[in-house]
């Protein structure tokens, strides 16, 4: 009687496990797919709406989107990083290029120039390195198709169009920057024999005056470079 009572309940019980266990398996799934589409939801109308700038997730939002938050830390680390960088390393330069407006400018700005213009290698190398740490971050993700089509705009919009428009500026602008303070010195050599007024200024010989205009030549050839930086900043 009892080995036919055992059975039995364990005729009932078998099947009540594995609807247990589709219950279960269906709960989790649910779960995953809540999470994509509120993390969707976030990069659709919220990230991708503000700019470079990107907002951080707040602690609900954190909770709503799961796993996907370490999706998203990787563009917003980059974007953190590249915007302090730009903050300390290009603003400085494209600040003291944009006070010289007249060629006395030159020579009173080539110091302060020349101190800020150093920043930029180490300003292409911190782009470089974030660039490199987000595309492998990355490429390891493994994402669902309607998630990946929203995160790779995104990800374009934020780390690969900035980075690929400021590593070729930044050399153009180094060397406008050089160029400007080459200039300044020149100036400063020339003492008193060289006068200013307003946007004109006098030199007592023709070949001191080639020389400026050789000079003023070069700083035109790469003079893009700091309405393409001005822009880039007006842009953040």
């Amino acid at each position: 009687m009892m080995t036919g009572t055992i059975r039995g309940w364990m005729r009932l019980l078998v099947p009540f496990m594995a609807l247990m266990l589709v219950f279960q398996l269906t709960g989790c799934g649910d779960k995953e797919a809540d999470q994509r589409k509120a993390f969707i939801d976030f990069l659709q109308n919220t990230a991708m709406r503000s700019g470079e700038h990107l907002p951080a997730l707040s602690e609900d939002q954190k909770q709503r989107i799961g796993n996907y938050a370490s999706d998203y830390a990787i563009i917003y680390g980059f974007s953190q990083q590249v915007n302090r960088a730009v903050d300390s390393g290009l603003k400085p330069v494209v600040d003291e290029l944009s006070a010289i407006r007249t060629p006395q400018d030159y020579l009173t700005h080539r110091d302060s120039l020349r101190q800020a213009s150093g920043s930029l290698d180490v300003l292409a190398q911190q782009i470089q390195t974030a660039k490199t740490q987000a595309d492998s971050s990355k490429a390891g993700l493994k994402q669902p198709a309607d998630l990946k089509t929203v995160y790779d705009a995104l990800y374009s919009k934020v780390v690969t169009q900035p980075a690929d428009s400021l590593l070729p500026l930044l050399p153009a602008l180094q060397k406008l920057s050089q160029d400007a303070v080459q200039t300044g010195d020149f100036l400063q050599q020339q003492g008193s024999q060289v006068s200013f007024n307003g946007q004109t200024i006098q030199f007592p010989s023709q070949q001191q005056a080639t020389q400026y205009n050789t000079l003023m030549s070069n700083i035109s050839a790469n003079a893009h470079a700091l309405g393409q930086a001005q822009n880039t900043l007006q842009g953040q």
